[in-house]
C-alpha cells in the first residue's frame, strides 16, 4: 500500500476483463521471470544503474498490474485543473492497459473516461456524468502510436515491463540519458529517458500527436517523475506530471500521485 487509500470510479467491462486475462497469459516463455543483474549486460551505462536502483535481485517480473491514482487534469492551458481519481489495470507481455478515471471538471457532475490500449489498437472515451458522450475515439494508428506510448512511459511503475526483451531495446544517447523502444505488431515507438543523480528515470520525451480540432499536430510530450518509494520489491516515482511543450510555453495537463499500486508476478 503506497500513501492513502482511495475508492476512484472504475468500470471495466466484460470485455475489458477477459481482453485483459488472455493478454496476461500470453506471456512470452523466452523472457527471464526472475530479475538478475546478468539481464543487464551490454545495456547503455545509465539503464545499468537504473535497473540496479530500481529492482532488486530475484524480484519476479509483473505480469499484471493495478495502479490508483488521484490529481488533477486540465483541458487547456488557459483552464484551470480539475481534480480526479483513477484506476488502471495493465498487462505487461504483451503490453495492455485499461485506464477509468472520474474527473470533476463541473461541479457535482464528473466526467467517466476511458483509455485503453488492447489488442494493438488505442481507445478514448469520454461521457459526462458516465451518459453523455464526449469523445468517442478508436482504431487509428495515431491512436495506437498515442496509447503505446503512453503504456512505455507509465512502465516506470512496473519497471520490470523496462528490461530488455523480444520488442524491447535501449539504446545509448550519452552517460545520463538513453533511448527506449517499444515494438508491438505494426506499432513501434520511442522515448529519450533522462536519468537524475540518484540513477532513477527522471523524465521521458518524446514527439507524440497532439489533437487540435481533430487533427494530430507533432509536439514535444515530456513525463517528469519524482518521489519515489519501494513497492512490490521495486522503487516506483510516486508522483508524475505530464506536459505539452507548446511554442506559447510548456502546458502541463496532468499531474498526480500514486495512491495503490498491486502486483501479480510471473510464475
Amino acid at each position: 500500500m503506497l500513501l492513502a487509500d482511495l475508492t476512484p470510479w472504475t468500470r471495466v467491462t466484460a470485455r475489458d476483463v477477459s481482453c485483459m486475462d488472455r493478454l496476461a497469459h500470453a506471456v512470452d516463455a523466452d523472457r527471464a521471470e526472475v530479475f538478475s543483474l546478468d539481464h543487464l549486460a551490454g545495456l547503455p551505462s545509465p539503464v545499468v544503474r537504473y535497473f540496479e536502483r530500481s529492482l532488486t535481485p530475484g524480484v519476479h517480473r509483473v505480469r499484471r498490474a493495478t495502479i490508483r491514482h488521484a490529481g488533477e487534469f486540465r483541458t487547456h492551458a488557459s483552464k484551470p485543473f480539475s481534480r480526479f481519481t483513477s484506476v488502471q489495470h495493465v498487462s505487461t507481455d504483451p503490453p495492455g492497459f485499461v485506464w477509468n478515471a472520474r474527473i470533476y471538471m463541473m461541479p457535482l457532475v464528473p466526467t467517466f473516461v476511458r483509455d485503453s490500449y488492447l489488442d494493438g489498437e488505442g481507445s478514448m472515451l469520454a461521457a459526462i456524468g458516465g451518459l453523455v458522450p464526449v469523445v468517442r475515439q478508436h482504431g487509428t494508428p495515431a491512436m495506437a502510436r498515442g496509447a503505446l506510448v503512453r503504456y512505455l512511459a507509465e512502465a516506470v511503475w512496473y519497471p520490470t515491463a523496462l528490461l530488455p526483451g523480444p520488442g524491447l531495446t535501449w539504446t545509448a544517447i550519452d552517460d545520463d540519458s538513453a533511448r527506449v523502444t517499444l515494438v508491438d505488431g505494426a506499432t513501434t515507438v520511442s522515448l529519450d529517458v533522462t536519468f537524475g543523480g540518484d540513477g532513477l528515470v527522471d523524465r521521458m520525451s518524446t514527439i507524440r500527436d497532439r489533437d487540435v480540432d481533430g487533427v494530430g499536430i507533432p509536439t514535444r510530450w515530456t513525463v517528469i517523475n519524482s518521489r519515489y518509494q519501494r513497492a512490490g520489491g521495486m522503487r516506483i516515482p510516486t508522483h508524475g506530471e505530464v506536459t505539452w511543450d507548446l511554442p506559447e510555453g510548456p502546458f502541463t495537463y496532468w499531474r498526480g500521485h500514486v495512491v495503490d499500486a498491486h502486483y501479480v508476478p510471473v510464475q
